[in-house]
């Protein structure tokens, strides 16, 4: 397989978790005791010792575990011209927790030059090799939109956009030139990653956060695949691009629940990726018989090993899940990944790295056994 038809049979969808030294640098930072330079310095050399594990392990894709970030998300969103963080009065309420209460808003419009995160990925690239393939995960158009009109956000956003198309189209826009930079890098492999799915397959925490009940998920979901696909267009063709729908993953926890029974006509039909990364780690994630709607030309990466709890699977029963799925799936079209990251926030969830290693581990013996190779 070449190095940069992402997905592999022996995938990850990202994140690792954040080493000690990082977490107190960021500290430090944030409290004027070192220097952005002194942080990036600390950044450097822990994403460096990450790629040499990352490749230790077998992995066939590098990233910088998003080492540089506090969220998965909003520290992308934060990068786009016309935005700047705020705190909301409270974080997303996941189940028995509530994450930290970062967001965004609005200053101007929305535009995508010289976004930080093309350097960030800049330095993944030099490490790339005959047998790695450099990976950009960046929080999807969707769910930018989403995070525009959460709580009163919205309020802000419709002073600087009454009309929701030119939203729309600024949001795309910005994207495509993110894209376009990232590609001019030598990017050929990144990755949406997409929680507006996972609320949309949960219709109890759905209407629990929208404010505005006038809001059908039917409606949302049109607008999600829109401006996801607006983003999309004119990619290059030697681009891998991929999706990851999640449902939640803050410190273990999780925020939404069911299976893609919902989303699936939309999402796996029509969304102009490569490759789905899904959960399916245990029954919060449904069955596999959504899996019928995803197009004869995708891809679909099985996130069968957990991230939230540090003990191991057993091997043969994810092997018979992995069968089970190619009812749906023929095998040469599946994957093997964790169901989601190790550390979507710079907090982590509750496994040490020796138990996160031993997870990947497992998912290499498993998709050589499986595939071979």
């Amino acid at each position: 397989m070449s190095k940069h038809l992402a997905p592999f049979h022996f995938d990850i969808v990202g994140s690792f978790l954040r080493p000690e030294e990082l977490k107190e640098a960021r500290q430090a930072f944030t409290e004027g005791k070192i220097s952005r330079e002194d942080l990036t310095a600390v950044e450097d050399r822990l994403i460096t010792d990450l790629i040499k594990k990352q490749k230790a392990a077998g992995l066939p894709v590098i990233t910088d575990g998003e080492f540089r970030r506090a969220y998965w998300h909003l520290d992308f969103m934060w990068g786009f011209n016309g935005v700047k963080e705020i705190e909301l009065e409270h974080g997303y309420k996941f189940h028995g927790q509530e994450t930290a209460p970062g967001s965004l808003a609005l200053t101007g419009k929305i535009t995508g030059t010289n976004h930080p995160f093309v350097e960030h990925f800049k330095f993944v690239k030099q490490f790339e090799d005959e047998h790695t393939t450099a990976r950009q995960t960046i929080p999807a158009p969707s769910q930018f939109l989403a995070e525009l009109f959460r709580e009163d956000n919205g309020i802000v956003t419709r002073s600087f956009y009454p009309d929701l198309e030119e939203l729309i189209q600024d949001i795309a826009a910005a994207y495509r030139q993110v894209i376009k930079d990232l590609y001019d890098a030598g990017c050929r492999n990144i990755q949406f990653d997409d929680c507006t799915w996972g609320m949309c397959c949960d219709h109890g925490y759905w209407t629990g956060r929208q404010k505005d009940k006038s809001v059908t998920i039917e409606g949302e979901t049109a607008k999600y695949l829109r401006v996801n696909n607006l983003a999309l267009e004119g990619r290059p063709q030697d681009l891998a691009f991929t999706t990851h729908v999640c449902r939640g993953n803050y410190n273990s926890t999780w925020a939404a629940s069911g299976g893609y029974e919902p989303v699936a006509p939309i999402l796996f039909a029509k969304e102009n990726v490569d490759a789905y990364y899904l959960e399916f780690d245990d029954e919060r994630s449904g069955g596999f018989e959504p899996l019928r709607e995803v197009s004869p030309n995708k891809k679909v990466v099985l996130g069968l090993i957990t991230t939230k709890r540090p003990q191991l699977e057993d091997k043969e029963v994810i092997k018979n899940r992995i069968k089970e799925a190619t009812k749906y799936i023929p095998l040469e079209r599946l994957c093997l990944s964790p169901q989601c990251g190790f550390a979507s926030c710079e907090i982590g969830n509750q496994l040490t790295e020796e138990e996160q290693w031993a997870k990947l581990a497992l998912v290499k013996e498993i998709a050589h056994e499986i595939w071979g190779d």
